[in-house]
């Protein structure tokens, strides 16, 4: 079982004028500009001395299916902007299902977010700061014994800081240090790797969202008051 954690800045999408004003998401530009901005962005990115780029995911999941074609124009074959919670269902990619599994798209192998029903039975995305320690854990387990292929989990280098950032988030460090020490000792069960070298794989429906139990839930929402609260 593969888990990529995503470590991306969620920068906004690059912004150009139109008659109509400023257009926020990468969905909102046609298939040529969006292959232009990819483009560009992974010229930016080599001369930047970055390693060859092979993956992608939009600025708050904003994409849609000429997203992926732009993908493929341009050399990339792996593409993780899929949010069930947020964009990803009218975004063109199998109307009407929910892709909770990786898929083919377009030429680009779309690895989803994981995405969950929690104790409230409401569909939450797996991310440092959405979730608890808790919840990873038992969503990994549950997914292992489900037979899932891959864990696409979200992160950015931000989340360790609070609100105003201006301090530590103590509260995500402790899940991104006992996830980190959960993942070393279940090396046998459990690989974290990211994209390049992937051999992709295909799931051939799609599964229902894993779920979480209430009290996992209960956990997540008494540390979310402690860091609105206290830090």
């Amino acid at each position: 079982m593969h888990l990529h954690t995503e470590w991306v800045d969620e920068a906004r999408t690059p912004l150009l004028p139109n008659v109509e004003g400023k257009r926020q998401h990468l969905r909102y530009f046609t298939l040529d500009e969006q292959s232009l901005l990819i483009k560009t962005g992974i010229a930016l990115l080599l001369a930047a001395g970055a390693s060859p780029v092979n993956a992608f995911r939009a600025g708050s999941f904003g994409f849609n299916r000429d997203t992926l074609r732009a993908l493929a124009a341009n050399g990339i074959a792996f593409d993780s902007s899929y949010n069930a919670t947020h964009f990803g269902l009218d975004s063109g990619v199998l109307p009407g299902v929910p892709v909770l599994a990786p898929i083919e798209c377009e030429g680009v192998h779309e690895y989803p977010m994981t995405v969950f029903k929690d104790g409230l039975r409401r569909l939450r995305h797996a991310q440092i700061t959405a979730c608890s320690f808790s919840e990873f854990e038992g969503l990994l387990w549950h997914a292992l014994e489900a037979g899932r292929q891959s864990f696409v989990l979200l992160s950015h280098n931000f989340e360790m800081l609070n609100q105003a950032k201006d301090r530590p988030d103590r509260v995500a460090i402790r899940r991104f240090e006992k996830l980190c020490k959960f993942l070393d000792r279940n090396r046998d069960c459990f690989s974290v790797r990211g994209f390049h070298g992937l051999p992709p794989q295909v799931s051939p429906e799609q599964p229902e969202p894993l779920s979480s139990p209430s009290w996992r839930t209960a956990i997540r929402l008494l540390e979310q008051i402690y860091r609105r609260v206290y830090q």
